[in-house]
């Protein structure tokens, strides 16, 4: 039972945490500046906010201690010392997400992609064709402005299917570790869904027809000496985009651009491109920033076991939100 009381909290965590907050951790660019409590906080029955944090708070603390019951080395910098320089194209490591929103909630994807989250702004919709709009009708997520009980969700990761991509850079990207090759860029992420993708370095070209696969298909190139563009196509469209629902197509293309500003900062940026389903290609993130962790972090484990959730489900779900 010691494992299913882990999973029982892994999922209240993901799916129904009892601190939940309203957030975004990365702003879609341009001049709209939101002011005041999100739509999706507001009224009856919605989502109890966080509050803003009070200057001078520590809202971005590292864990004391990790998976093995250890303390992960911190590096001792000087009060005023700064990061030294990106290295040339060099992005592996172990990367922690950070950049907190007036909410103070840290890390992309409770409410949707970081950079668009389903908070009841206007302009945080992404930009949905005609089919697109009534695929993410189809779609129940728990979280959102269009959230509904846990129990009556059809949220595919529900039944244990995998995020798949792009949901593994949008929902939980906490940390992961970015390992390097000569031919190869291997993404570890952690978070309640670990998973792993390969990025291809070695001059190959994405599939003309692929056969869609839960992560797709991944060429990488470096575009200057910081920067690291990826391209991924030949995704399975069983796969939610975010954790609020929305839908894509297997035509969908994606493209991420990671930039090393420092030693210690990387910033994400990802980029949907589905005609299909959106009139427009939009951000998902928006230079998100993680920082560099120590070289003994590491990183705790998080799987989808259909046993404990079919004992989650009963002792838990349905029981608090019975189906209607």
């Amino acid at each position: 039972m010691r494992n299913v009381g882990a999973y029982v909290v892994l999922v209240l965590a993901v799916l129904m945490s009892p601190s939940i907050m309203c957030a975004q951790t990365a702003s879609q660019s341009g001049p709209i500046k939101h002011e005041g409590i999100p739509p999706i906080c507001q009224g009856a029955g919605r989502f109890n906010c966080a509050q803003p944090p009070v200057k001078g708070q520590a809202v971005d603390t590292e864990p004391t201690t990790d998976a093995w019951g250890r303390t992960a080395r911190r590096r001792e910098a000087a009060k005023d010392s700064k990061p030294g320089p990106a290295p040339r194209h060099d992005i592996s490591g172990i990367w922690r997400v950070t950049g907190v929103d007036e909410f103070g909630f840290n890390g992309p994807g409770i409410f949707g992609a970081g950079a668009m989250p389903s908070d009841g702004w206007p302009d945080h919709e992404p930009p949905y064709t005609k089919e697109g709009l009534e695929a993410y009708h189809s779609h129940r997520p728990v979280w959102g402005i269009d959230a509904v009980a846990p129990a009556q969700t059809n949220d595919p990761v529900k039944a244990c299917d995998p995020q798949g991509f792009p949901r593994d850079d949008l929902h939980g990207f906490g940390t992961t570790q970015i390992l390097q090759t000569a031919t190869q860029v291997v993404m570890l992420y952690g978070g309640g869904y670990k998973d792993w993708r390969v990025i291809w370095t070695d001059g190959r070209a994405l599939p003309k027809d692929p056969d869609p696969t839960w992560t797709g298909y991944s060429t990488g190139k470096w575009v200057d000496d910081t920067t690291f563009v990826v391209e991924t196509n030949g995704t399975d469209d069983r796969t939610w985009l975010d954790n609020a629902g929305r839908p894509h197509t297997d035509e969908m293309r994606v493209e991420e651009r990671f930039h090393r500003v420092d030693q210690d900062t990387l910033e994400l940026t990802v980029i949907i491109n589905d005609p299909k389903y959106y009139t427009k290609p939009w951000a998902g993130l928006d230079k998100q920033p993680f920082k560099l962790q120590p070289a003994d972090s590491s990183i705790g484990e998080g799987r989808c076991v259909p046993s404990e959730m079919a004992l989650y489900d009963s002792l838990i779900s349905k029981p608090a939100n019975p189906e209607k």
